[in-house]
């Protein structure tokens, strides 16, 4: 696969450039390569990224596996999780090679296992590591290199830490910082109770952003609509929209048309499921099972007449062996008519 002329180079002389403006946050288990390719027939322009890949995976594992994707995903970041400085430089260097638009290091994940090897957000505590790792991917690679981060872990949650972190990294040469709004417990809570019980602080966001002019900045965490995304654009670079873009995936629908250009179409629901027929009918031939793409779509008329039987359809048939694009065509006949085309 090619490279492509990247859309991600995110920091020009006039603030961010198409993508990176508005993203979906990358998602272990959430993000695979079918849901970025569902999330596409909705946005053309913004910057999608995938599940987290460690290092390890990369060098020692089936790495085309883990680096493939579909052309028409770009724009498109890799996730990197890994703290090693020559290994992360390493897989900085496949993912150009692949192509890729951006290359990601993730120094959000609170998880034990992520813990374990080292990486996540417990590298906040080392932010000389982090600084290293994002030297020697830039010595390396001409494409994009950001950080994905939280605003603090544990009682490592003053403002000046986040201030030493970020400018750790902003010296060695980071395009940008995505920054979770919220801090991270290591031990106490569970992975989905810290995207939750620890309070958001937008404020402190931007105050870090006024600190770090020059350095392009996303905010992440508790964004669930588009009127939201664009008051926090007053104040930051970027905006990365999360579970509700994966619950709620229609919510992307005009982003498009808002952020990135006024003449932009707003798909229809009715034109995205039929846009993904051909996918799904390619994915079947090649021996993949119907509900790895369909487990993606089931928020697709979420709030709309007919929304729960869709999601019930998807959910209960998509599951078969045998289940085909028949499944989907019954779903989509317990859609509202009206809502069936739009």
């Amino acid at each position: 696969m090619t490279a492509t002329a990247t859309q991600t180079s995110i920091r020009t002389a006039t603030g961010p450039t198409p993508g990176a403006r508005i993203s979906v946050a990358p998602m272990m288990a959430w993000t695979t390569r079918e849901q970025r390719y569902f999330m596409r027939q909705i946005t053309r322009s913004a910057l999608l990224y995938t599940e987290m890949v460690t290092t390890g995976a990369l060098i020692h594992g089936d790495r085309e596996r883990f680096l493939a994707y579909n052309a028409d995903e770009h724009p498109i970041a890799l996730q990197l999780g890994g703290s090693d400085p020559a290994a992360m430089a390493d897989c900085a260097v496949m993912a150009q090679d692949h192509g890729y638009d951006e290359v990601n290091i993730n120094v959000g994940c609170p998880s034990d296992r992520v813990q374990n090897g080292t990486f996540g957000a417990c590298l906040m505590g080392e932010p000389q590591r982090v600084a290293d790792c994002v030297a020697a991917m830039k010595a390396r690679v001409d494409m994009p290199v950001t950080v994905k981060t939280r605003i603090g872990i544990d009682h490592q949650d003053s403002y000046e830490f986040l201030q030493a972190f970020t400018r750790a990294v902003a010296d060695a040469g980071a395009d940008a910082l995505i920054v979770h709004a919220r801090k991270a417990w290591l031990s106490g809570l569970s992975p989905k109770e810290n995207r939750e019980v620890p309070p958001l602080d937008y404020a402190r966001v931007h105050a870090l952003k006024a600190d770090f002019p020059d350095l392009a900045m996303s905010i992440n965490g508790g964004i669930v609509d588009l009127d939201t995304a664009a008051a926090q654009l007053e104040h930051l670079d970027g905006v990365m929209i999360g579970r509700e873009a994966y619950k709620n995936p229609y919510v992307m629908a005009a982003v498009d048309r808002r952020f990135f250009d006024a003449d932009a179409d707003i798909p229809r629901r009715g034109e995205i499921v039929a846009a993904m027929r051909g996918y799904i009918s390619n994915h079947l031939a090649a021996g993949g099972a119907l509900k790895d793409v369909t487990r993606h779509m089931l928020g697709l008329y979420h709030g709309q007449p007919g929304g729960r039987a869709w999601r019930r359809v998807l959910s209960e048939q998509g599951h078969r062996k045998d289940a085909d694009l028949n499944v989907l065509d019954a779903a989509l006949a317990r859609v509202e008519p009206t809502e069936a085309v739009a």
